[in-house]
């Protein structure tokens, strides 16, 4: 019954548009001729699943950086509410002092004890109340640094042991899943090979546990089940269909992972775990993985002990603009029909908020799917559908029309304009080449922080930009180094400088852009610029000397290859074309402000009963344009949303580095108080000693910056004279 319904679920939710559809209707007369629109239709409500009760001791606790199994984000403590909070003062601040880095991971605590990373790659032991150190461990890396080797990256978890396995600290660092006892920190020496399993793809999120099993997602694909007790590994889903499988189909040859950075959650009276998984690779280009590629883009529901895929469901298909499904899912229970049934959400970078039934993953609320055009990109074969769903209502719209362009003053605007004259847009426009295309998207919609969830009420509360990427695709016509040939200085300079971040192959990961085509758009003045000072998360490069940077220069522009290597015509021995693009470029004015109309970054609270947006708070505030008289603008931002039952909404993560309160009823913003750096990870609340604490990790960097710069601080925040 169970594979029935699985298969059903398949033909559902995919819609048939799988690879062959794709390559059939690729052609201009024969897109136009579909109809418009196409729906995946809302589950009945004899088909919705029934609430299960929760009890109440489940949110007095955060033993996991999401606050639950469930990714809720949300406290039943309620001493500090909306008629004291303008009380509330800083109760500690705690320096690592092991170096400055942007920290996005929200800490933990149990039985008093607050457990977080640091700048400087450890784990620290905090005491609760006062925030003064009980232990710390060091996390060695040997060569350059790489995205995964951030201890806890993006969270961390508490596994309270049983009968016969003592609790632990269950963490991903570099290649490892590790076993830490909450009382030392030092590893367990029962769990894998002494106290860590090896995590093929690279740790990155913080996992959730089903009876003994260990849930992950590693940051280059795939998902993982390990034993939580002994650490072995019992089953691996590989998040690229395989062939002959369900959405095998979808890939027209082999690919690398669908990256599994978005997070997820556990149903443990289900036992289904539900992930987030991201867009496929190369970012921007899909001339070698025409179809729909699945699972990229999908909320994923698996058996938690087995990890059989229960059924999938896909946002943007054949995604070439990096829209990810980038938050940890989370468990809600709402009001349908007049009674409480169970559900999950999943939001994208696109600004879709899905909302599921749990069980079978058939929508709430029908979801529609408008027609998208054909490529102009030679090679390039787009999907038929994308999403444009109704309800429930999106958190931002991807499509960058002209109405949009800014008004803040007239040169401003004059200056966009001449950008959009040049550029292309519309509903989910596909590249051109050597043409900007413009999109709400890489900083937009919805990010990997996620939402935090009222659950009394069904009410959620998201974070979101509202930037427009402006992404141009090129040509690359470099010829390819001889495997035969040693490799150059530049390309050892490059190896241990830059590969951690660009990838071996100079492809890009993560926001870090592709390094190919260089002579195209860059000059040796611009890199060696970059090299000195930095930008966004690359730091400046204080390692190589003047020579070597120049070595480095010509790896990087190809010019230290042997004249007989041949030029490359495709790249995939099948006579594709070969591109690449020219980084996370965005939309800004001449003053280097976001090129439309604000809000740039807002909180928004959603009614999940209906679908429907009730109110949206602009979150972030840029003085220098408050001191000219601009209404509040929103800022970029990059932390996450957390609810209590005192009727507050704390956020962090804005560039004038403030921890907020929202009155999660109105959206009205009831106190803030300034940290040493930006907070960019989510707020966490806890209880000690009778007293209601808000932590929140703040060390700057990253997207978000702040004038302060990157640091190492963690502050907690109680009512004053608590």
């Amino acid at each position: 019954m169970k594979a029935l319904v699985s298969n059903l679920m398949y033909r559902v939710v995919s819609l048939g548009f799988c690879s062959t559809l794709c390559l059939a209707q690729d052609d201009p007369a024969a897109r136009a001729a579909l109809p418009e629109y196409k729906f995946i239709p809302a589950a009945s409500s004899d088909e919705l699943t029934p609430a299960l009760p929760l009890g109440d001791e489940l949110f007095k606790v955060w033993t996991r950086s999401q606050g639950d199994q469930g990714a809720r984000r949300y406290s039943s403590l309620s001493q500090i509410n909306r008629s004291n909070v303008a009380a509330l003062e800083p109760a500690w601040t705690f320096h690592s002092g092991d170096g400055a880095a942007n920290i996005q991971c929200t800490p933990i605590v149990v039985d008093g004890v607050l457990y977080a990373p640091t700048a400087g790659r450890a784990i620290v032991a905090l005491d609760a109340a006062s925030g003064s150190e009980r232990w710390r461990v060091s996390f060695e890396i040997n060569g350059s640094v790489r995205l995964q080797d951030a201890p806890a990256r993006r969270g961390l978890m508490y596994w309270p042991g049983d009968n016969a396995h003592p609790p632990r600290l269950m963490i991903g660092a570099g290649d490892w899943i590790y076993a830490l006892d909450p009382q030392t920190g030092k590893t367990l020496q029962g769990f894998g090979e002494n106290g860590r399993a090896f995590l093929p793809t690279g740790a990155t999120v913080s996992g959730a546990v089903y009876k003994n099993v260990f849930v992950t997602s590693g940051l280059f694909g795939d998902v993982y089940g390990f034993d939580v007790r002994d650490g072995r590994q019992l089953w691996r889903f590989k998040s690229v269909a395989q062939e002959g499988e369900i959405g095998g189909e979808t890939w027209d040859k082999p690919q690398q992972g669908a990256n599994g950075w978005g997070g997820l959650s556990v149903d443990e009276a289900r036992g289904i775990a539900f992930v987030s998984l991201g867009a496929p690779r190369p970012d921007m280009v899909g001339v070698w993985r025409l179809g729909d590629n699945l699972f990229s883009n999908c909320l994923l529901a698996l058996d938690a002990l087995t990890g059989k895929r229960l059924w999938h469901f896909q946002d943007v298909r054949h995604d070439l603009w990096d829209l990810d499904v980038c938050t940890p899912p989370n468990l809600v229970t709402i009001t349908r029909d007049g009674r409480k049934i169970d559900a999950v959400t999943a939001m994208s970078k696109a600004g879709h908020l899905m909302l599921l039934d749990r069980v079978s993953g058939k929508p709430i609320f029908p979801w529609r799917l408008r027609r998208a055009p054909v490529s102009n990109l030679p090679g390039e074969q787009t999907s038929a559908y994308q999403p444009d769903p109704e309800l429930p209502e999106p958190i931002s719209r991807m499509e960058f029309s002209r109405d949009q362009i800014t008004d803040r003053t007239p040169e401003a605007r004059a200056f966009v304009e001449k950008i959009v004259q040049r550029a292309n847009y519309g509903f989910f426009a596909p590249f051109e080449e050597g043409k900007p295309t413009l999109y709400t998207g890489s900083r937009g919609g919805a990010e990997w922080s996620g939402a935090a969830v009222d659950v009394p009420t069904g009410r959620l509360y998201v974070t979101s930009n509202r930037w427009v990427s402006k992404i141009t695709v090129i040509s690359n016509d470099e010829r390819p180094r001889n495997p035969g040939q040693p490799p150059t200085r530049g390309e050892a300079h490059y190896a241990l400088q830059c590969a951690a971040c660009h990838g071996a192959n100079r492809g890009g990961a993560g926001t870090a852009p592709p390094l190919y085509a260089l002579k195209g758009r860059l000059s040796d003045s611009d890199v060696l610029a970059l090299l000195q000072t930095g930008r966004g998360l690359m730091p400046p490069n204080t390692v190589l000397n003047e020579v070597e940077k120049r070595e480095l220069l010509d790896f990087l522009f190809r010019r230290d290859l042997p004249k007989a290597a041949a030029p490359v015509a495709d790249g995939s021995g099948d006579g594709r074309r070969q591109y690449t693009f020219d980084g996370f470029q965005f939309l800004v004015d001449n003053e280097g402000y976001p090129g439309i109309k604000p809000p740039w970054g807002s909180l928004n609270c959603y009614d999940l009963n209906t679908g429907k947006v009730l109110w949206r708070s602009p979150l972030g505030e840029l003085k220098e344009l408050t001191k000219q008289g601009v209404p509040l603008t929103g800022s970029q931002n990059l932390g996450g949303a957390t609810v209590t039952a005192g009727g507050l909404v704390f956020v962090a993560g804005t560039e004038d580095e403030k921890l907020r309160a929202f009155d999660a009823e109105t959206g009205v913003e009831l106190w803030s108080a300034k940290l040493p750096f930006a907070g960019t990870a989510a707020p966490a609340v806890y209880e000690a000693g009778g007293v209601q604490y808000v932590v929140v990790t703040a060390t700057g960097g990253g997207r978000v910056g702040g004038p302060s710069g990157m640091g190492d601080a963690i502050v907690a925040f109680r009512l004053k004279g608590k």
